[in-house]
Parts: C-alpha cells; structure tokens; sequence
C-alpha cells in the first residue's frame, strides 16, 4: 500500500511538470506556439523573448507552482516521517519528475521547455531560504544585463557552491542534487552559451509587455 501511493504520487508529480503553462497562454491569448518562435524552447526564458515581460513572469510564477506543489506531495504520505531521509529523498525524487515533466510534456508531444523554473520551485519546497538567495541572485543579474538565460546559468552554478560553503548542507544526496542541476542547467543552455559568446543572444523586454 505505501508502494502504491508513492507511485501513484510520482505520477502526479510528472503530469503536474507536464502542464505546458507557456504554450497554452500562448495559443490562447496570441494565437502562436511558443515553441515556432524564438529558441523554440517552450520555458519561461524564450516566453520573456518572444511574449514580453507580463507574460513572462506569469509562466515563470506557475512554472516555478509546478515545482512547489510536487516537492509538497510528500506531505501527502503519512507513514513517512517529516525532516526524515526518506522524506527528503522523497521531495527529490517528486521534485525531479515535475522536472521531467516539463521537459517532456506528455500533453505538447513530450516537447516542452527547460526545466528552469520547475526546478527552482522544487528547490523551494525543500530549502525555501536557499532558493530565495538564488532568485535575489537571479533577478541581480538579470536587471544588469537583461540575459535571462545568462542569469538562470549563474543561478545554478551558485546553487550547489551555496549549498556547501553558506548553508553548510552535508547531506550527500542534497549537494548531488546541486551539482546535477547545475550540470543540467549548463548542458541545457549550450546554445544560450554559444550565442552568448558570440554576442547574439537575445535580450529580455524587461519593463514593457508584448506589442
């Protein structure tokens, strides 16, 4: 029985991932698929590019609800002990296939966006503090240069050196945690990266909505 309704909540975890936020306002209230436009990535970053700012933050807010909400199901167990291994192990592993929810939306084909701010709000519900140092840090850099792709990578490379030499986590699966999604976010954004270095990378509409 507690093997099914860890199963059962895992599944959740992926179809709540899955709800494609960005697509779906973006053929709802402009006619377009996010993913034929700008990277043709279907993530907060390429929504900010191609729809603007106002839609940018609303599909970064429930991308981010995405992740909150599958790290929270845990909750949802009672035969597993809060602040608990096991509990944490589970926030992780929720976490991790909103992730991949919304990475491979079973909703849009399995094409979606990053995973970005899924994981961010998988952070949230396990260490809100941490998370909210790695906003402050992400919202820094992209005031300064306008890159949301230059401020998610920053993010995430700050995520894991954060979580060791300020916080002073030492669980092993916490800091692996952190290196993975650092190492995810890179490998991700590698062509973010390229034009970065080249100068092209497009910039943000950070004080005006689409149109």
């Amino acid at each position: 029985m507690e093997i099914f309704s860890i199963i059962i909540l895992a599944i959740l975890a992926y179809l709540l991932g899955s709800l494609p936020s960005s697509i779906w306002l973006g053929k709802a209230y402009f006619g377009v698929d996010l993913r034929d436009f700008g990277s043709g990535n279907a993530g907060a970053t390429n929504t900010f590019r191609v729809l603007g700012t106002q839609v940018g933050i609303i599909v970064l807010f429930l991308d981010i609800v995405k992740g909150v909400t599958a790290a929270s199901l845990v909750h949802y167990l009672g035969f597993v002990e809060h602040g608990t291994d096991q509990f944490i192990n589970l926030q992780l592993l929720f976490g991790l296939l909103a992730v991949v929810g919304h990475i491979f939306p079973v909703f849009e084909k399995f094409k979606g966006g990053k995973g970005i701010a899924t994981l961010f709000g998988r952070l949230i519900g396990i260490h809100y503090v941490l998370a909210l140092a790695i906003m402050g840090l992400f919202i820094i850099v992209l005031l300064l240069t306008k890159y949301v792709s230059l401020s998610s990578i920053l993010a995430a490379i700050a995520f894991p050196i954060l979580t060791i030499f300020v916080f002073k986590r030492d669980e092993p699966l916490f800091i692996a945690f952190g290196i993975a999604a650092a190492l995810m976010v890179i490998l991700t954004h590698k062509k973010n990266i390229t034009r970065l270095l080249n100068g092209e990378e497009s910039k943000a509409n950070l004080f005006r909505g689409k149109g």
